[in-house]
This record gives C-alpha cells, sequence and structure tokens, in this order.
C-alpha cells in the first residue's frame, strides 16, 4: 500500500513522488469489448511515459451504463469494467485513485441522488441536500461500502485490500452553493471520512476539492483566483483538517478560473497558487498534496499547443521546487490523457502523446526526475541526500 509519513507519501521505506494522469472514464469504455482496448492503450502510453497514477472515475449513477442504477443497485457488467481496469492497472504498475461521486451532472452525480430521493417520496428542494438530507446520505454510504467491499471478478482481491489502489476519494470537485459558510459541507466530510475509515484503514483518502480557500483564512483569500471561490462551500485549510483525511488536493484551471487573455499572467497564478498550497499543506496541516487535475482546454480560442506546453512545465517545475526539499507536494496529474481514436470524447483538455511529441518530452522527463529521487532517497535520511549530487535530477535545462 502506499502510505503517509508526516507530508510524505511512502512505498516501504522509500518517497513515492506521484507524477500521474486522469482518464475518467475508463470503467464505462471497460464494459464494451469493442472499445476495452483503449483502456489498455490509456496505459501503456502512460506507463511508456514514466506515469505512475491514474485518476479516475469509480461511479456511474443513473442514466446510459450506469454502475449504479438505483440505490444498491448495480449492474454487473459495469461493474466488472471496473474491475478490469483496475486489473489492468495493475499490469502496467500503475495505481489508481478512485472517485466515489461527482458534484457535476455528468456520470450522474450527486443531483442523481437527489432524484432518487425525490422518487422516494422525499421533500428535497436542492441537489445540495445531497450534503445534509440523512437519507440521502444513506444512498452515498451503502455505495462506498459497496464500493469497497467489492470482490474483483479477474484477480479475486477486495478492493479494500489492493494496493493498486492508491487512494479513495470522497468526491469530485465537491461545493455546496447552499451554504457559503462551509458548514454543511464540512460536516459532510467529517462524516463521510470516518465511514470511509471504518470500512478501509488501510487506504489513503483525499477529499477531491478544487482548493479554493474560504472564511478559515481570511488572509488566503486574495489567493483565489476569483471572488466568487470563497463563496462555493468549501474552504481547503478547514476542510483537509477533517480527522481521516490524509491528504490534500487542488485543482488548476486558470483557463476558467481567470477572466485575464492567455498570458503569462497565467503562468504567474500557476506558481503562486501551487505554492500558497503546498506551503499551507506543509507548515499547517502537515500532510502531501497532490494536484489531482489540472490543463487548458484547446476549444478556448486563445489556446495554442506551445502554451499548454509551458504551463505543464511550469506545474511540473513548481512540483520540483517542493521535491528538492522534501517539501509536501506529493504529485501532479494531468487532465486528461487520451489514447488515439478518442477524439470524441474529447471535452478540449485531452493530451494524446503518440500525436504531442514535445508535450510528451516534458511528461517523461518530469516523470524520470521523480523516479530518480524515489529510487535515491530513503525517507529515512530525511533528504539529507539533497545536498550530494543531485543537481542533475533538477537540472531544469535538460534533455531528456
Amino acid at each position: 500500500m502506499v502510505e503517509k509519513k508526516g507530508n510524505q507519501f511512502i512505498i516501504g521505506d522509500w518517497p513515492f513522488y506521484v507524477n500521474g494522469f486522469n482518464t475518467y472514464w475508463l470503467m464505462i469504455f471497460a464494459v464494451d469489448p469493442s472499445t476495452r482496448a483503449k483502456v489498455t492503450d490509456v496505459f501503456q502510453q502512460a506507463s511508456s511515459a514514466g506515469l505512475t497514477v491514474c485518476r479516475t472515475w469509480a461511479f456511474n449513477d443513473g442514466g446510459w451504463r450506469a454502475l449504479q442504477k438505483s440505490p444498491s443497485s448495480y449492474d454487473e457488467q459495469v461493474f466488472q469494467g471496473l474491475d478490469f481496469v483496475i486489473n489492468e492497472a495493475k499490469k502496467y504498475k500503475i495505481r489508481l485513485i478512485l472517485s466515489l461521486v461527482n458534484n457535476w451532472e455528468a456520470y450522474g452525480g450527486k443531483s442523481q441522488y437527489v432524484r432518487w430521493g425525490k422518487q422516494a417520496g422525499l421533500n428535497l428542494t436542492s441537489e445540495d441536500d445531497f450534503f445534509s438530507d440523512p437519507i440521502i446520505k444513506g444512498y452515498y454510504k451503502a455505495h462506498v461500502k459497496n464500493i469497497l467491499t467489492r470482490v474483483n471478478t479477474y484477480n479475486n482481491v477486495t478492493y479494500k485490500d489492493d494496493p493498486t489502489i492508491f487512494a479513495w476519494e470522497l468526491m469530485n470537485e465537491p461545493r455546496c452553493l447552499a451554504d457559503p459558510s462551509g458548514d454543511i459541507l464540512q460536516a459532510w466530510i467529517e462524516e463521510m471520512a470516518y465511514h470511509v475509515k471504518f470500512i478501509d484503514r488501510k487506504h489513503l483518502l483525499g477529499i477531491g476539492v478544487e482548493g479554493f480557500y474560504g472564511s478559515s483564512t481570511q488572509e488566503r483569500l486574495l489567493t483565489n483566483p476569483n471572488t466568487y471561490a470563497s463563496k462555493v462551500g468549501t474552504d481547503f485549510i478547514r476542510n483537509h483538517l477533517a480527522l481521516g483525511i490524509d491528504f490534500a488536493s487542488a485543482h488548476i484551471y486558470p483557463d476558467s478560473w481567470l477572466s485575464s487573455t492567455v498570458s503569462d499572467s497565467y503562468l504567474q497564478f500557476v506558481e503562486s497558487w501551487m505554492e500558497a498550497h503546498i506551503e499551507d499543506a506543509e507548515k499547517v496541516l502537515g500532510m502531501p498534496i497532490v494536484f489531482g487535475e489540472f490543463g487548458i482546454s484547446s476549444k478556448d480560442l486563445k489556446f495554442n499547443l506551445t502554451f499548454r506546453d509551458e504551463f505543464i512545465d511550469r506545474v511540473y517545475k513548481t512540483m520540483l521546487n517542493s521535491t528538492r526539499k522534501g517539501g509536501s507536494g506529493g504529485g501532479s496529474l494531468i487532465w486528461q490523457l487520451f489514447p488515439e481514436g478518442t477524439d470524441y470524447m474529447d471535452d478540449g483538455y485531452a493530451v494524446v502523446l503518440s500525436k504531442s511529441p514535445k508535450t510528451c518530452d516534458i511528461v517523461s522527463l518530469q516523470s524520470w526526475r521523480l523516479q530518480n529521487f524515489n529510487s535515491r532517497c530513503s525517507w529515512r535520511c530525511h533528504w539529507g541526500c539533497r545536498k550530494r549530487g543531485h543537481q542533475d535530477v533538477f537540472d531544469y535545462n535538460g534533455e531528456l
């Protein structure tokens, strides 16, 4: 299992810094034999670029190819698709962060849970009732239990015992607009973190928040990309102080968060956003942080591949500035990796490494640097070895 020791991820006695990726649709593609090979393609490409962690969905609530057709009623064929994803990831030595529900409507999300509640006769007025209604919370808890106690049909390993799974994630980008104070979401995080840990004490647990600062840290509000960010019911520091949460999460989307045109201001924001969260993870929370999504959309008229590469490079370099000091920067996951032939699924953020050699070089070089550091430095040395001949790992101008 990947574990946490202080502000570091470790495997055994060795650090585990992450260069990873998102591909959310793996389970759905694994269901159909005609598309299942694309799952293998993604893992092959990722492995060849040295990527070690994939974040993907362990949910699809209601609708087409639903995993959960109704509360606690599952499509076995779809569940076997998730079994395949986990088993296939293991073949390529890739670990998984499995997110358990969506804040957004895609793949069902909290709104589907509320619809189920209304169909059952509950008096619900908002999709944010997901976070407070006891019946709806019971639906979610049951889903968590069903996922964590699932026995994989490919390898006969129970999910909660499988080291292929890096961590569980409570929700993809939770927000509770109904309560800007953050009290409702905070109570939900605390309750669900306890529930997950009661079932599975072995795996790490993250929340999945975007990283917006809230009222608990007034001095950090100006770090947010806009004033709206502090009103969505999340609070980076307060949320991650919940008992049972093992690592912090934040996302990076300057193209959708900032109103300015693409320029150096985007890159400046990326650096300051990451540095603030890494510092707080280290000095306040005492835990590693994973930047679980970062990307720029090609559908933005201001987009170009050169700038995307500069953006990715800035994320990686900021991460390395933490790594070289043994800081809390635990890793980053690009949104999102696609194989060839899946363009129709592209939300604008797809990165096809085989079609983007420069991007592939940047990603591979970051992987090499982190793997080099991981393999050389035992946790016991407390990173003293950074003073002894490691400049080659962090030479930003070096070529792969």
